[in-house]
Formats: C-alpha cells, sequence, structure tokens
C-alpha cells in the first residue's frame, strides 16, 4: 500500500492498523542532540488516548510509547527514530456481524473497489488508532519548532454542531486555557470558551444518549513561526499543512486566515496592510524585521509563504461514522440490508482530534524549516 509516507527533511513513515499488534513510526531527518524520553511523548499521547473523558470513546489504551531506535542516552542521534505504541485492548468479536456488510460513511467499500480485500475490524489502516504514532511524531516536531525559534502549536475546538466558541485572538490562546478550565478541572471538551464549553459537553452527551454522533470544528495556531518558511507553487506551506490536516481521518474541510469569509468581501475589505515594524531610531535589520501587517486575514501566509505572523488554520470534522442505531445499507454482494456497529466510539471526534491536528501542523512547520536551513547552506 502506497502513501505510507509523509515530508521531505523532515519525513514520517508509518505502519500499523486497529486491531493488529500496533503501530510503528520511523522519523528520518531529526536534527542530532534534541532532548527525547518516552516520558516527553506521553504528554500528547494522553490528550489523544482513547477512555480519558466521559465524551470520548472507552476503549481502555495506556498508549505507552517505545523507542526503539535514534535516541541515545536521552538524546536524539540524528539516525532514524523509531517509535512503536501496542494496541492492548481490541475487540475485534464486536465486528464479526459486519464483515460482509458496508457501514455508512466508512472506509469499507472504497477499500474494496480498490483492492479487493479489507480488514474489516475497526477502520482497519484508516482507523484513527494509527495517528498514535502521528501524535508522538508530532512531539518531535514540536521540539524541533521551539529549540529552532520558540514556535508553539496550539489545537483548540470552536465548534460542536450549531455550538460555537468566542475566541477574540487565536493566538492568544494557552495550552493551559485548552487543557484546564478556570476551577482547575479538566476541561474535556478541549475549548478555551468555558460558556461554550459547557454547552458543548451537554450536546455531546445528549447526542450520545440518542445513539447517534456529531460533528464540529477545531482551529489550530501556530505562534512565533517565522517569515519565509514554505516555496511559491507546489509545495506551498498552507499546500502542505492542508494536505496534512485533510491525512487524518474525518476532515472534511480546511481553510486559513479569513478562509470561506473571503468570498463577500472586496478587495480593499480583505487586504492586510503592510505597516513599519522598525521603531524610529533602530539598527538596520533584514525585512522581516522591518515590515509587518496591521491585520492577518492572510492567516499568516502569503503566496505559499509564512509572513511571521501567526498561522491560523480551521478543520471541518465529520460526525463519527459507527452508531448503534440501525441503518440501511448493502452487503458486499450488493444485497440491501441493515446495519448496527457494535464498539466503543466517541460521539465526537474533536476533543481527541486536537493534538492529532496539532501533530501534523508541526511536522509540516519542522519540514519546511529543515528544508529551508537546507537551501541556505
Amino acid at each position: 500500500m502506497a502513501g505510507n509516507s509523509f515530508g521531505q527533511a523532515l519525513r514520517i513513515t508509518t505502519a500499523g492498523e486497529s486491531h493488529g499488534p500496533g503501530n510503528v513510526v520511523i522519523i528520518d531527518g531529526v536534527p542530532a542532540g534534541i532532548e527525547l524520553t518516552e516520558a516527553d511523548l506521553l504528554v500528547d499521547l494522553r490528550r489523544r488516548r482513547p477512555g480519558q473523558s466521559k465524551i470520548v470513546t472507552q476503549r481502555q489504551e495506556d498508549d505507552s510509547p517505545e523507542i526503539l531506535a535514534g535516541v541515545f542516552e536521552g538524546r536524539t542521534t540524528g539516525t532514524s527514530l523509531a517509535i512503536l505504541i501496542r494496541n492492548q485492548d481490541q475487540r475485534s468479536r464486536d465486528y464479526e456481524d459486519i464483515k460482509e456488510k458496508y457501514r455508512p460513511g466508512h472506509a469499507d467499500f472504497s477499500f474494496d473497489a480498490k483492492y479487493g480485500f479489507r480488514d474489516y475490524r475497526g477502520g482497519g489502516r484508516s482507523s484513527a488508532r494509527e495517528t498514535t504514532v502521528r501524535v508522538a511524531a508530532g512531539v518531535v516536531a514540536k521540539k524541533i519548532l521551539r529549540e529552532a525559534f520558540g514556535g508553539e502549536v496550539v489545537g483548540y475546538v470552536v465548534q460542536v454542531g450549531d455550538v460555537k466558541a468566542n475566541i477574540p485572538d487565536p493566538a492568544a490562546v494557552t495550552l493551559s486555557q485548552v487543557e484546564t478550565l478556570a476551577s482547575g478541572e479538566p476541561n474535556i471538551v478541549r475549548c478555551p470558551d468555558a460558556d461554550a464549553a459547557t454547552r458543548m459537553i451537554e450536546l455531546i452527551e445528549a447526542v450520545r444518549k440518542d445513539g447517534d454522533s456529531i460533528g464540529g470544528a477545531a482551529e489550530i495556531v501556530a505562534t512565533n513561526i517565522p517569515p519565509g518558511l514554505g516555496e511559491p507553487v507546489f509545495d506551498k506551506l498552507k499546500a502542505d499543512l492542508a494536505k496534512a490536516l485533510f491525512s487524518l481521518p474525518a476532515v472534511l474541510a480546511v481553510e486559513y486566515g479569513i478562509g470561506f469569509g473571503c468570498v463577500t468581501m472586496r478587495g480593499s475589505e480583505h487586504n492586510d496592510l503592510f505597516v513599519p515594524k522598525r521603531r524610529a531610531g533602530d539598527s538596520p535589520a533584514a525585512v522581516a524585521d522591518l515590515v509587518t501587517t496591521s491585520s492577518n486575514r492572510h492567516g499568516g501566509m502569503l503566496g505559499g509563504i509564512s509572513t511571521g505572523l501567526p498561522i491560523v488554520l480551521r478543520a471541518a470534522v465529520k460526525p463519527t461514522s459507527s452508531l448503534p442505531i440501525e441503518q440501511a445499507t448493502v452487503t458486499r454482494a450488493g444485497e440491501p440490508t441493515t446495519i448496527k456497529t457494535k464498539g466503543r466510539h466517541d460521539p465526537c471526534l474533536l476533543p481527541r482530534f486536537i493534538p492529532m491536528a496539532e501533530a501534523m501542523v508541526a511536522i509540516v512547520l519542522a519540514d519546511h524549516w529543515l528544508r529551508w536551513q537546507g537551501q541556505a547552506l
């Protein structure tokens, strides 16, 4: 199966399925000398893992990472970095009833159409279970960004169903606000607007009681990113970021900056005006230190290249396809039938989607940073 690798200077290759022994990632291009332990990887893996709250799937996985290669005495060696995360709580028997049926919204039919064969347990290779190792790779990418220029990537939930959060300044949102409420309790829906978070949880619980699911949207913001990342044509930074987010399960739309809001605007409204950045009397500096824009409708990218302003992206995530309520479908033989999906599934994917999205954005930014540094040599 092709398409298991992503990136150029920083390249990840993953392998594994939902109900196989585990998932593994090999990361090439990691600079030597970066401090890295399995405990570092656990921080984001615990944000992604199932069973973490009442509004996510109750599958129980420790998601304990094993670093197999590429680290010596707590630091990366510069050689291929390999990380394994074993599966522990699969219930393949839950899928025996549907091995000859196509689940609406899933990749069952398209897998059969392509390969003539599929792993019907969970989602097989297309399962979100594969993203465990992407999140681990994202931790490494985040470390590269921090050490290189203090770059940070923070994601959060901005909408669940018709409940929308009010986020006046995306670049000001902190990881603490995403993960913890003012009371000190965990922010299980990962929305930094506390009032909206409460209503989101209520909606998710109501939908779950109905045996249904609900979609929503995530916003991902990268700050302290230097201007100059990205290429002007096929390898635009925005194009690679979109591909990265679209590669995640359940993503149906991606936008950046003002996004679809641009369709009703005039150019005079949409343009971000350039303004001086350097103060009077400052010593001469590079152009990036002299100029900025007065607003950020361009979402931190112009011409496919970063501008130094916060990179702001949004991803629309569909409702979970696996439902315990009866739906119409067909068998592999094309015969009409009905289906109920057993197993343990998220009533809303958004809370666990956040670390996955952060990981893919960080991987793209670290890749483009390393590519840019290579071009400068």
